[in-house]
């Protein structure tokens, strides 16, 4: 390949990574009484050329009880709004979206009792949720074409509270590329050239979504 050709490539990455910020999907968060703080996820994606790293401003909605009795049961919910998945993303056609995965962590003073998806549409697959340990992962297969609309299933989250006179709260999973809270895989094509491009995200900085105090 002619050095032009590797500069052509490079800037075509780096307007790739700049443009996966409209491939990830957007979710929608508030509180029970307000609507909640925006999540800002650091990014990084790995390409052939390189890791490139960008930011993604993504909304949250998450309900939940301003107070229960130690021991009583509740639920916290996180309802998740519709999106568009764009057709190109600065020059390049997105052709698909596969193995989106959202990770929510159990809140720290409770104890985990149940949890289920509900809704969805437009993903390509049968959205899942599995939980390892203290982490909830909602995953969509997909693919989701480029182009398409979809919207992702909402969750609710059944839990018990421990001690009184502590706080729960209710944050996204995620600490570092290598901990990532989101991730997806982007197929993307440019001429005759299809480029897979792994995305990881971590929230940061990662404030309180909820807050329920335990009387």
């Amino acid at each position: 390949m002619t050095t032009h050709c590797i500069k052509m490539w490079l800037r075509k990455s780096s307007l790739l990574a700049a443009g996966l910020v409209l491939v990830a999907p957007v979710l929608t968060v508030g509180t029970a009484e307000a609507a909640g703080p925006t999540a800002s996820y650091a990014c990084r994606a790995d390409t052939k050329f390189g890791k490139q790293t960008f930011q993604l401003r993504q909304g949250v909605n998450a309900k939940a009880p301003a107070s229960v009795r130690s021991g009583e049961r509740f639920t916290v919910a996180v309802d998740l709004k519709p999106g568009n998945l764009p057709g190109e993303v600065k020059g390049f056609k997105l052709k698909e979206v596969r193995d989106l995965q959202l990770r929510i962590p159990v809140p720290a003073n409770t104890s985990f009792v149940s949890a289920r998806l509900s809704g969805g549409s437009g993903l390509g697959s049968t959205p899942t949720l599995e939980r390892h340990g203290s982490v909830l992962t909602v995953r969509v297969g997909g693919p989701v074409p480029g182009g398409a609309a979809y919207q992702l299933p909402s969750l609710s989250v059944r839990l018990k509270a421990g001690a009184r006179g502590r706080v729960v709260e209710t944050r996204l999973q995620g600490t570092s590329f290598d901990d990532p809270g989101l991730s997806l895989q982007a197929t993307i094509k440019w001429k005759f050239v299809t480029i897979k491009s792994p995305v990881a995200c971590h929230p940061d900085p990662n404030p309180a979504l909820t807050r329920t105090q335990i009387r």
